[in-house]
Formats: structure tokens, C-alpha cells, sequence
């Protein structure tokens, strides 16, 4: 019996789910576990993040390719309607779904570092419609670092390079949340793991990413951009220092701790 995680990945998504479970892998210890990716790219470099075992399979229907009868999955995606997670919850002995709005953030990230970076942005892995240079007004003023992300294209990100004086390279993102004071960022992950790293997360809400993470980023007075509010960016940082951010804490344990008890571990 092999025990195999599924994460939905990829350009119009972006890797939040991907750092999620790969935080989740780590902190499950010894349990050898395959992840399965949507990206052939990710699964490529998952080793990097500490995954022994990837493999790319470009479409949830393929796991069963690659799984057999009886296996253990656990499953962070949205992709499969309510027959197909029936037809899983039948197929694999042990099934667990990963919900959406499920923190877990990796250990490494709850330092108490210097910040030497007053600011930095991040937009995303995902930019595939180039939202990011349509909104770059929205940046006038601010001079931040740029996190440059997993899924941008070459020429673009020649461009953006040109455009900031200063950035980071998408290797060098652990570097960026933890020595980078105030974050402005679309990635509800980033927000998390800037915050785990006394961090000031300001949080831009886009058009096309749920509200999963709404009602929790109000709860832990994250403030909340919409629709690349220039005006709103523009009061948030002048008085964000007397923004009461609320620490949080460290909840991994809650989701691995579900997961080992449904491995019988």
C-alpha cells in the first residue's frame, strides 16, 4: 500500500497549494509519501522543498495511472466534482481532502529575524494575463523589492527586471518572506508565512481567487486591498504602524495530526 498526496499546481493557480503540502509532507516526518503535481515543472524541482518522491501527471483523472487499489491519497485540489471524490473515497482505502482555507505553514518561517527589507511585492507564481504589468501604477511611489514568481515568462520577466531596481529571483522567495517587513502580496500563502515571520502583510484580493481566506485575514487585522485600490494602499501605509496585526498560532499541527490519526500513525 503507498500513500500518495495530490495537489492541483499550475500557471493560472499558482503554487500556493503546492507550499502548503509541501509543508505538510515535512511535518508528517518519515511517512513515505509520492506527491503527485498537475505541473511536470514543480514536480521537477519538489525536491528542492524537501519532497524525496514527485511526479507530474497533468490531470487529476490520471491518478489512478499512477495508484492502485487500496491506497492512501490525500487530496488538495477542486478540481474533481462530487462523483469522481465518491468514486475516490471508494477506490482509496484512506481519503483525506485538504480544504482550501487550511493553514499550514512550515516551521522555518516562524523566526524572529531582522528585517532588512522595509518592503517588497508579490503578486503571485500565476500572472499568465500579465495582471501584474496592466497594474503597476498601483506601485507609483513605493520603490519595492519584487518577488519574482515560478510561472512568469521569460520576456516578461525581462521586463519586470528593467522596471524594478530591486528584486528577487523566484529561489530566493524563503529569503524574501523572511527579511521583508511590510508584504504587499495576492498570495493568501505569502500573507500567512510573512505574518509566521513578524512580517506586515497587506493582502490585494483578485478577481479570480476565492474568499477562503477573507474572514480570517479580518480576524487577524491583515488589511485588504481590492481591485488594486491605489487610495487604500496609500492610507494602509500611512498608518500601519498602528496596525494591531494579531500572531496566530502554529496550526500544522492540527491538520497533520487529523491525518496521522486516519494513517492509523
Amino acid at each position: 500500500m503507498q500513500t500518495f498526496y495530490y495537489v492541483h499546481t499550475g500557471h493560472r493557480i499558482g503554487l500556493d497549494r503546492f507550499r502548503r503540502a509541501a509543508a505538510i509532507i515535512k511535518s508528517l516526518g518519515d511517512i513515505d509519501i509520492t506527491l503527485l503535481c498537475s505541473d511536470f515543472r514543480i514536480a521537477q524541482i519538489a525536491n528542492e522543498y524537501g519532497i524525496k518522491n514527485s511526479v507530474g501527471i497533468d490531470v487529476v483523472r490520471n491518478i489512478p495511472q499512477i495508484s492502485h487499489h487500496g491506497d492512501r491519497l490525500i487530496f488538495d485540489s477542486d478540481e474533481a466534482n462530487p462523483i469522481m471524490l465518491e468514486d475516490m473515497k471508494k477506490y482509496f482505502s484512506t481519503f483525506i481532502q485538504i480544504d482550501n482555507s487550511e493553514i499550514v505553514i512550515d516551521d522555518k518561517y516562524f523566526v524572529n529575524e531582522k528585517k532588512s527589507i522595509d518592503m517588497s511585492y508579490f503578486f503571485g507564481d500565476d500572472d499568465y494575463e500579465k495582471d501584474l504589468e496592466k497594474n503597476l501604477s498601483f506601485l507609483d511611489g513605493l520603490n519595492p523589492y519584487l518577488q519574482l514568481g515560478f510561472y512568469y515568462f521569460l520576456d516578461y520577466e525581462d521586463m519586470l527586471k528593467e522596471r524594478f531596481e530591486n528584486y528577487f529571483e523566484f529561489e530566493e522567495y524563503e529569503q524574501m518572506i523572511r527579511s521583508t517587513d511590510i508584504l504587499i502580496t495576492a498570495s493568501p500563502q505569502a500573507v500567512l508565512e510573512s505574518l509566521a515571520s513578524n512580517g506586515r502583510p497587506i493582502y490585494i484580493k483578485r478577481e479570480d481567487y476565492s474568499d477562503d481566506f477573507d474572514h480570517l485575514f479580518m480576524d487577524l487585522n491583515i488589511p485588504i486591498i481590492e481591485k488594486f485600490d491605489k487610495l487604500r494602499l496609500t492610507s494602509i501605509l500611512e498608518t500601519i504602524d498602528n496596525q494591531n496585526y494579531k500572531s496566530f498560532a502554529y496550526l500544522s499541527n492540527k491538520t497533520t495530526e487529523i491525518i496521522k490519526e486516519k494513517f492509523n500513525l
